[in-house]
């Protein structure tokens, strides 16, 4: 049974890696580093302090809480456990896969932490200001799905890898924010 889930992971990744263009290379390759997404974090924050005030504090402590989660569970717990190699670690796939990135990565990527991370905060910011503000679902989900998919593209990671960071960022942020709004009530200062 795993391997046939691992035939039909590696068929799908390298399906979705072989879609490539020399434009889409340069797009991907941005759209997967870290560090592009800081000014949009940044603007977050400074948005949410703007809109809730002293709200904010709560929102943004469950934003913290929500990428710890994610990021400790994919890359703390389950790729020392499962120790899945990434498809660029794998010899066979070597010749036939597309690397858009020169470091590929640590040696695992069952589950991806980036897709945990952009789902989490996707999530998250769904479940504390998605009802009154749609367009945070709107931008924020499809988002996280062109960062999850980003790491495909780049030959880091399969679509099971991708697929299980997304719902251990969602589970991560109903935790998170779950946890931050039974201690706010607890303090009687409401997220």
């Amino acid at each position: 049974m795993l391997h046939q889930i691992q035939e039909i992971d590696t068929h799908l990744f390298l399906t979705l890696n072989g879609l490539h263009t020399h434009w889409a290379d340069t797009i991907m390759y941005w759209v997967t580093q870290r560090n592009t997404w800081i000014p949009l974090y940044a603007l977050l924050i400074i948005w949410l302090i703007w809109k809730y005030n002293q709200r904010a504090a709560g929102m943004i402590g469950a934003l913290i809480l929500t990428i710890i989660i994610a990021d400790q569970t994919a890359s703390g717990l389950l790729k020392p456990f499962f120790e899945r190699l990434r498809p660029c670690h794998v010899l066979y796939l070597q010749d036939k896969l597309h690397l858009v990135v020169e470091d590929c990565g640590g040696r695992y990527g069952f589950a991806s932490s980036h897709a945990a991370n952009s789902f989490g905060l996707a999530m998250a910011l769904y479940l504390l200001v998605g009802k009154k503000h749609p367009w945070i679902t709107w931008f924020f989900f499809p988002w996280a799905a062109a960062v999850s998919y980003s790491r495909i593209y780049v030959g880091v990671h399969y679509p099971f890898d991708v697929a299980v960071g997304a719902c251990i960022g969602a589970a991560a942020a109903w935790i998170a924010v779950k946890s931050v709004e039974r201690i706010l009530r607890l303090r009687k200062n409401p997220v």
